[in-house]
């Protein structure tokens, strides 16, 4: 399939592009099919949504285990297109976790691995947009550098940046400390097409309209611009006042379903999930328990330490 491009500056706009990303011009009118309403099944605890499919629904949020309620969203939305496969196994996926839980240092209860019960464990997928992009990018700042007598000398430049394969979260279910442990150990070049997923997946729902997914896009472009002549482009040891503008030249997105595994566990009488990389085992983020006798124990040690080396200065 041929990709529309902008008439004007000749850039990849996508089917459902009101105005050209780069260049603001209106798109001309296509005949688009009628969208229909979405089916998801909505948290009622942590908002995360999942395509409804009656032969896999169920009470239970797939991410945090809550009850979930029937929705139908009927608003145009992000859709994924693609997805990237499940390659750790269930029974490799319960390994990690016990591996992971046995290694959580001092702080953790002595008898976490004997009164821990693995109660859920079951695969998902969650969503995110892939993007690359190419930016101009214009700056100001004060720094120190060849500053003479005063203690700060103005300066400013312009750069060309490329973002390639930078991946941003639209997940609800998962949150951002999640997201940043997990994202960077994907293999983006083992993208699939959706329609190659398993027949029992269960994939977040996009929930965010174009235009604020953009807007979403553009701020991570900024952000990443801005730590960029910090570090690259700015002289000098001290810098302040830094002001940095991005001007688009080229953008292309895709929508992406990365595969974890959720699992919840019970310590004694408290629940707490764990989620595993859904390619690659030993990556893990969740919570545990903490011993807080141990940490009262040290808390001790430490306060006492301080009073006897405070002793021992006022006898100076």
């Amino acid at each position: 399939m041929n990709q529309q491009r902008c008439e004007q500056c000749y850039s990849e706009i996508e089917a459902e592009d009101l105005r050209c990303v780069i260049c603001g011009v209106v798109t001309p009118e296509t005949e688009k099919p009628p969208r229909p309403a979405i089916e998801v099944l909505r948290c009622d605890n942590c908002g995360a949504a999942v395509s409804y499919d009656v032969k896999h629904a169920a009470p239970r949020c797939g991410f945090c285990g809550s009850t979930t309620k029937l929705e139908e969203i009927s608003d145009p939305l992000e859709q994924t297109e693609k997805y990237l496969s499940l390659d750790v196994t269930t029974e490799n996926a319960r390994q990690a976790f016990k591996t992971w839980l046995g290694g959580k240092g001092f702080f953790a209860p002595s008898d976490l691995l004997e009164q821990t019960k693995l109660e859920k464990i079951h695969p998902l997928w969650w969503t995110g947009w892939v993007f690359d992009a190419k930016a101009q990018v214009s700056w100001t700042a004060d720094s120190n550098a060849n500053a003479r007598e005063s203690d700060w000398a103005p300066h400013s430049g312009q750069v060309s940046y490329n973002f390639d394969n930078v991946l941003i979260s639209a997940s609800r279910g998962l949150s951002d400390a999640e997201v940043q442990t997990l994202a960077p150990h994907y293999r983006l070049e083992a993208i699939q097409s959706k329609d190659e997923l398993p027949n029992d997946a269960i994939i977040e729902q996009f929930e965010t309209q174009r235009s604020a997914a953009r807007s979403k896009i553009i701020h991570n472009i900024q952000t990443m611009a801005e730590a960029r002549v910090h570090q690259h482009e700015v002289p000098g040891s001290r810098v302040r006042n830094l002001h940095v503008h991005c001007c688009l030249e080229a953008l292309s997105t895709e929508r992406i379903a990365f595969p974890v595994y959720i699992l919840a566990y019970r310590y004694r009488e408290e629940l707490y999930r764990v989620v595993l990389h859904g390619q690659k085992q030993d990556v893990i983020a969740g919570r545990m328990p903490i011993s807080w006798a141990k940490v009262l124990l040290v808390t001790s040690f430490l306060l006492l330490g301080l009073g006897v080396l405070g002793y021992w200065f006022s006898l100076q």
